[in-house]
Parts: C-alpha cells; structure tokens; sequence
C-alpha cells in the first residue's frame, strides 16, 4: 500500500488540526481558571465593600450626631460672646467717661491754680496799699 502524495497532505493536515485543537482547549481551560479567578476575587470585593459601606454609614450617622452635638453646644456659648461683647463695651464706655472727668478734673485744677495765683496777686495789691495809703 503506497501513499500519495494528497493522503499524506491530508494526514499532515489531520495532524496540524489535531495539535490545533489540544492547543485551544489547553488555552480554554487556562482562560476559565482565569474567569474563575476573576469571579472570586471580584466577590472577594464585593464583600469588602458591603463592608466598607457599612462601616461608613456608621461613621457617618456618628459623625451626624457629633456634629448635632457640637452645634447645640455652640448656640448655649452664643450669649457668653455676646455678653463678654456687651461687657467690653461698657468697659470702653466707662474709660471714655473716667477720661472726661479727669478732663475736667484737670481744667477745674487750672481754674482753681488760676483763682489762687490771682488771690494771692490781689492779696499782694491790698496789702501794698494798706501800707502806703493807710500811712
């Protein structure tokens, strides 16, 4: 039995097919390992991040109420700043009023060194003439 030269092309051919497809399915069971992979490691995430979710809603509704907290206790602090604003005030109102009368302290001062130097002018003039005039 001989072979011609078109069966030996066609076995070659069966041969090149037959490698082809032990090839691909070689290739297709690596690609659903990797699919499986895949597929756990995406769950993997999935579960990691229903549970970060969780966490930060937690964390948020914390930080709600914190904030509420905060917020409540600055209003009750809201009338200490206004009265220490009012008391600071009233506190430069009482140094304008204490510089007005030491103001006026001083110029009652120099109104009363005045009388005096003038009293004591006048003095000086009655007793002169008392001497001379009355002589």
């Amino acid at each position: 039995m001989s072979i011609t030269v078109g069966q030996a092309l066609a076995a070659i051919a069966v041969v090149a097919f037959v490698v082809l497809v032990i090839y691909l399915c070689r290739v297709l069971a690596k690609l659903v390992d990797t699919v499986q992979e895949t597929t756990k490691t995406v769950q993997v995430l999935t579960k990691d991040m229903d549970k970060i979710a969780f966490q930060v809603d937690e964390l948020l509704d914390k930080t709600n109420t914190l904030m509420d907290d905060v917020n409540e206790k600055s209003q009750k602090l809201n009338p200490l700043f206004e009265t220490a604003a009012e008391l600071s005030e009233s506190i430069s109102d009482l140094n304008e009023a204490s510089r007005q009368t030491a103001q006026k302290i001083s110029e009652s001062a120099t109104g009363a060194s005045k009388a005096a130097s003038a009293f004591k002018v006048g003095k000086s003039i009655f007793n002169f003439a008392s001497r001379h005039l009355g002589k």
